[in-house]
């Protein structure tokens, strides 16, 4: 493991336990938790599904990936973000992958492909309405997401990627917070391309990047996005990427920048369900998501 995916684990580790201090679950949430989505690594392949109390029959479903920068996280440390979206009125499915360096790609993502499944043969048990399926990832599970909806959206990518994609999976829009879309190397290494060497096979070569570089493989069958960053994202440029992109193809999209000098967020902070921000964000979010049910 890198120094730098070491220094991750530990910080971030540090900082969400600081930010979750003191949180319980809503009185307004029914949690399904640690179900078992596949039997390769049991520790990781876990999910947790959370519904609003008092809703009756299916319910839209949102599927978070969470980030971390490929090397960190799990579903514990989403799980209050993740209720606090399942009490906007969506069925939430909230789980860990395994993790970079000691499951490189294309690990984290067959895990994604098979938790999709999963919510389509568990639609009935979960009420799952699998004609309105959202997305919702931030930081690394940004990168995640859209480079998922490349492959479920563009078939000759999704061949390059070679995943066996769930059948009848779909998003109807998603939402693609704080994330990374062109990833390069240039003078100067920063933190995504380090991260690299723990995270590709064969630690970031050109080829590596482009592929996971989801600016060049964006069709105009994308899903609908809703973009956002803020003052302290260290990747407040990278929408800046995408955009040009979307606009190219006419892929409709929402672009925000919450906070401003005087409210300097920081990365992911939509995380944080006790701020203001996160709360007008994750309503945002949610009523973009409702145009499309």
């Amino acid at each position: 493991m890198s120094a730098m995916s070491d220094m991750i684990r530990k910080m971030f580790a540090e900082g969400d336990a600081k930010r979750d201090a003191g949180l319980t679950t809503p009185d307004d949430v029914v949690r399904y938790d640690d179900i078992q989505y596949a039997d390769d690594e049991p520790k990781w392949q876990m999910l947790d599904v959370y519904r609003p109390k008092n809703a009756e029959g299916k319910l839209p479903v949102i599927l978070s990936i969470h980030g971390g920068g490929w090397v960190y996280g799990d579903k514990e440390v989403y799980q209050f973000y993740c209720m606090s979206l399942a009490e906007r009125g969506f069925a939430v499915v909230n789980y860990s992958y395994r993790l970079a360096p000691e499951y490189k790609y294309p690990a984290s993502f067959i895990d994604t492909v098979t938790v999709c499944r999963w919510i389509l043969d568990h639609a009935e048990k979960y009420g799952f309405d699998t004609d309105h399926i959202f997305g919702v990832g931030d930081s690394a599970g940004a990168h995640m997401l859209s480079m998922f909806a490349c492959a479920l959206t563009n078939p000759e990518y999704a061949k390059i990627c070679g995943f066996e994609l769930p059948e009848g999976f779909a998003f109807k829009a998603i939402a693609l917070n704080c994330g990374a879309f062109l990833i390069e190397r240039g003078e100067k290494e920063d933190m995504t391309t380090q991260l690299m060497g723990d995270y590709l096979p064969h630690g970031g070569t050109p080829d590596e990047f482009r592929l996971i570089s989801t600016v060049y493989h964006v069709t105009s069958d994308f899903p609908p996005v809703f973009m956002m960053t803020c003052p302290g994202d260290f990747l407040k440029d990278q929408p800046m990427k995408m955009i040009p992109k979307l606009e190219e193809l006419k892929v409709p999209f929402i672009y925000r920048r919450y906070g401003d000098q005087n409210d300097d967020l920081a990365h992911v902070f939509h995380c944080n369900v006790r701020l203001e921000a996160a709360k007008l964000c994750n309503d945002e979010e949610t009523e973009f998501f409702k145009k499309f049910i």
